[in-house]
């Protein structure tokens, strides 16, 4: 098992590059702009309500979170949510869109040392003008083969991706940080799931530790990736 691995892929936010830590900075901005209307723990709950309902509408991403930010000011305050308000939280969305990126460690070289032997290929979800943004200032794009900026992240999702520029899933590895869309999409697929934990972790991309799946494995950061990619080729 675990013969001819042949294609690795890496996920984006918070596996490259710094990215929930800002949604979290912004949420508290919204928390206090809203203070006098609700308790920080419930207007947290109204907005990944909102959030969830929003997904299917706006996708996701930065923009969507702004049009959920404000969808939510407006819920709580009764619809008389100052102007003023609203402004302030498109402001903090766009401030968002326009802050630089910050590479996590090892990301340059733990993609330098995998794709000397296998193919690798970027799979990120969200907007796709935001995440060409962001891989453009990365810096990184020029080490992808190939690079999938998608709506969700299926298992049919990976089937498809690992198709066209791999062998099929069995010969697929993909290393990220949120166990729903990273490890377990990826595993449900027939590919391997690298599991690298960030830290911070938006509630909906949680899920259950596949513990017991022979094609799990978690590193503690990227540091680690080369030696386990070629333990398993």
């Amino acid at each position: 098992m675990g013969q001819n691995l042949t294609t690795i892929g890496f996920d984006a936010d918070d596996t490259l590059w710094h990215n929930e830590r800002f949604f979290q900075l912004t949420q508290a901005y919204f928390a206090d702009l809203l203070a006098d209307h609700a308790e920080r723990d419930q207007l947290m709950e109204r907005l990944l309500a909102a959030e969830k309902r929003n997904i299917r509408h706006y996708g996701y991403g930065i923009k969507g979170f702004t049009l959920s930010m404000i969808e939510t000011a407006i819920e709580v305050t009764d619809d008389r949510v100052p102007a003023s308000v609203i402004r302030q939280l498109i402001e903090a969305g766009q401030e968002m869109l326009a802050h630089p990126i910050e590479l996590l460690p090892h990301a340059r070289a733990a993609i330098e040392s995998v794709a000397a032997t296998h193919q690798v290929v970027l799979i990120t979800k969200g907007d796709l003008i935001d995440q060409e943004r962001k891989l453009a200032q990365s810096g990184l794009g020029e080490l992808f083969d190939g690079v999938e900026i998608v709506s969700e992240k299926t298992p049919q999702t990976y089937r498809l991706i690992f198709g066209q520029y791999g062998d099929g899933p069995a010969s697929a590895m993909m290393v990220g940080n949120s166990m729903r869309s990273d490890v377990v999409a990826p595993i449900q697929a027939g590919c391997w799931g690298v599991y690298v934990p960030h830290g911070l972790v938006w509630e909906i991309e949680q899920a259950e530790t596949p513990a017991d799946s022979p094609r799990y494995r978690e590193l503690q950061d990227l540091g680690q990736l080369a030696n386990l990619v070629q333990r398993l080729s």
